[in-house]
């Protein structure tokens, strides 16, 4: 469908493309519905301030609109924007055909949209804004509450697999910051979804001590104080990468000169 065509839409979806639609919605994480405009159904989440118009033809061309710009440049892999007409409320729209491209394209604008720019940071101050920080015991206990803020962001944003493996067990991933905890100045910085990498228990152990690090293009990088049979039980014999973005890079030029070993 050309953007001439999707602009050109001026029927609602009938009452079974709505019923999909909705299913779509609601099936990852927009629990609420918003009034209709035009051709656009509308939806919104108790779980996040991003707001959802949907709208399809009979023949399962789609659309989404959204109301984040930064979600929206998280999804270039996830259908094509286009210049067609907006919802109120929207600032961007991408086309997709099919139904299971739309829940993937919805699915991950719903955990982007839990992550960033700073969503984590507004969680743990909320979260903790009444708790008392003087000693180092409370202190811990507000260290506990980011870190398991920081593990849930990471399991959204990398969508529950190792950055660098591909494993999708999630109860075995680790959550590892690429510039330490400790060293990190600031709240933001610590919570910053683009400051970690969801990993195995052993790449998060490698990585948290400098034996690997990753480049700049995204390639994970081998210090030379693991042997080729560490390498081989490691499973770093063949080249592994990780798909970064351009906030993660800052954090990594800390982790090269800081943490790795190379």
């Amino acid at each position: 469908m050309s953007d001439r065509q999707l602009d050109s839409m001026t029927e609602s979806p009938s009452a079974a493309t709505a019923t999909r639609l909705e299913k779509v919605a609601v099936d990852n994480g927009f629990d609420r519905e918003l009034p209709r405009q035009t051709v656009w159904l509308g939806f919104a989440s108790t779980q996040t301030t991003l707001q959802l118009w949907l709208t399809a033809t009979d023949d399962m061309q789609c659309m989404a609109a959204l109301s984040q710009v930064h979600v929206d440049k998280g999804l270039d892999e996830f259908g094509r924007p286009v210049d067609a007409m907006l919802p109120d409320g929207a600032v961007a729209s991408r086309a997709v055909s099919g139904m299971a491209d739309l829940h993937r394209l919805v699915r991950r604008a719903f955990q982007l949209s839990r992550t960033l720019p700073d969503a984590l940071l507004r969680r743990f101050e909320h979260l903790t804004v009444a708790l008392p920080r003087a000693t180092e015991v409370e202190r811990l206990v507000l260290q506990r509450i980011g870190q398991d803020l920081f593990r849930d962001g990471l399991i959204d944003y990398w969508e529950g697999r190792c950055a660098m493996s591909g494993l999708t067990v999630v109860g075995l991933l680790r959550a590892s910051h690429i510039k330490p905890w400790g060293a990190c100045a600031t709240d933001a910085e610590r919570l910053d979804v683009f400051n970690g990498l969801l990993l195995a228990p052993h790449l998060d152990a490698a990585f948290d001590q400098g034996f690997i690090t990753v480049a700049d293009n995204g390639s994970v990088v081998v210090g030379e104080s693991l042997d080729l049979t560490a390498r081989g039980i490691f499973g770093l014999q063949a080249p592994l990468g990780v798909r970064l973005a351009q906030r993660h890079l800052l954090y990594l030029q800390y982790h090269r000169a800081n943490v790795f070993r190379g």
